[in-house]
């Protein structure tokens, strides 16, 4: 699918083809005295400056030409990031943590990405000439190509959470904050447009005796999906939860304050990641860990911990391919009458027949509707 795919001009036949790319804006305050006129009846010019003439520029002269993609870097070293820090990536290359600047041709090629290097992305970097009294680091010069990744539109901009991971640990909670099912719907679109295995983790079953959760557990049970029912602080569900972990590469997302950190550190204890208790007055989680890290685990595999979210609006995925992401959808889609059906409105659509007979669950179809009209919008 080609929203799963990164860009091909980097990855794909065209690599090495000269291509043209936006110029990055520059930051830097501009040279041109614009203060003539106050100047001048300042008396602080000598003599009016003469007329300047712009001339009009087309679309490919505000371009500047570059290769799409680079020569392969035999004998350079080459690693996962484990953290972005700011600017900085730490790269792991298996003896060591490397502290890397990011080349700026990657910048440029990625410029619709709200960062061009992502946690979990394998890289070749170079390792820059000793200097005295300073730490060795590196420049990250090429990004391997991603099997899979979880990401979400911020700022009008595609900012990837995690690269290359097996599988996503949806996490949500019965309470502070309440449960959100329409959210997990978002995720669970983003992890199929991604590549990616979901499984939904409800935190926090402690807090709450009504059969909400219980009952949106077993939805998404009936249609296929792994629900693990947990309460980090009781240990409730962490046993089934650790089983999921071994041999994978797991990244935990979801809202802020749901309980992320609480239960990695109840899954690996020497982790001892930050948490803290979500606001009384609005019910929302507090930002406490700030920056996706990927953690190697004692036995296998690795996790990767996410900063929490208030909203999550998906990206690169077109609002006509929804459909193909509600799984329970499929066996009923080849059944509409009009090959071009949106499922919403249409006469003839089999999915709305599945919903009225309880084929499908009107919860979930409603959320789709509102998915596919948000994504419209």
């Amino acid at each position: 699918m080609a929203s799963q795919m990164d860009n091909p001009k980097e990855n794909g036949p065209d690599r090495g083809k000269k291509v043209r790319v936006d110029f990055r804006r520059k930051r830097n305050q501009p040279r041109r005295d614009k203060n003539w006129t106050q100047k001048y009846v300042e008396g602080q010019l000598e003599e009016t400056p003469q007329r300047e003439t712009l001339i009009p520029k087309g679309e490919m002269s505000r371009k500047r030409t570059i290769k799409a993609g680079d020569q392969q870097f035999d004998g350079l070293p080459t690693g996962r990031v484990i953290a972005m820090r700011g600017l900085i990536a730490e790269v792991d290359d298996g003896q060591q943590v490397w502290p890397c600047t990011i080349r700026r041709i990657l910048r440029t090629l990625r410029i619709r990405d709200r960062h061009p290097v992502a946690v979990g992305d394998v890289v070749t970097f170079s390792i820059e000439a000793d200097e005295p009294g300073l730490e060795k680091s590196g420049v990250i010069i090429q990004v391997q190509p991603r099997r899979s990744r979880l990401v979400r539109r911020y700022a009008d901009r595609v900012q990837v959470i995690a690269a290359n991971v097996d599988r996503v640990v949806i996490v949500a909670s019965v309470a502070e904050p309440p449960l959100k099912p329409h959210l997990i719907d978002r995720y669970l679109v983003a992890a199929h447009a991604g590549n990616i295995e979901p499984v939904i983790c409800i935190n926090k079953v402690d807090l709450s005796d009504d059969q909400f959760a219980g009952d949106m557990a077993e939805m998404y049970r009936r249609i296929g999906y792994t629900v693990i029912l947990a309460c980090a602080l009781r240990g409730v569900g962490v046993e089934e939860l650790a089983a999921c972990l071994p041999g994978k590469t797991t990244v935990f997302a979801g809202q802020s304050g749901v309980g992320k950190s609480s239960l990695l550190n109840a899954l690996q204890p020497e982790l001892k990641l930050a948490t803290a208790v979500v606001s009384e007055s609005t019910s929302k989680g507090r930002h406490t860990t700030t920056t996706a890290v990927l953690h190697r685990l004692p036995s296998s595999g690795y996790v990767v911990d996410t900063p929490g979210v208030r909203s999550y609006e998906l990206a690169d995925v077109d609002a006509h391919e929804y459909e193909m992401h509600f799984v329970e959808f499929q066996p009923y889609i080849p059944n509409c009458k009009f090959p071009n059906c949106l499922h919403t409105h249409e006469e003839g659509c089999a999915v709305k027949a599945a919903v009225e007979t309880g084929a499908i669950d009107p919860r979930r179809y409603e959320s789709y509707v509102r998915l596919y009209e948000e994504g419209l919008s």
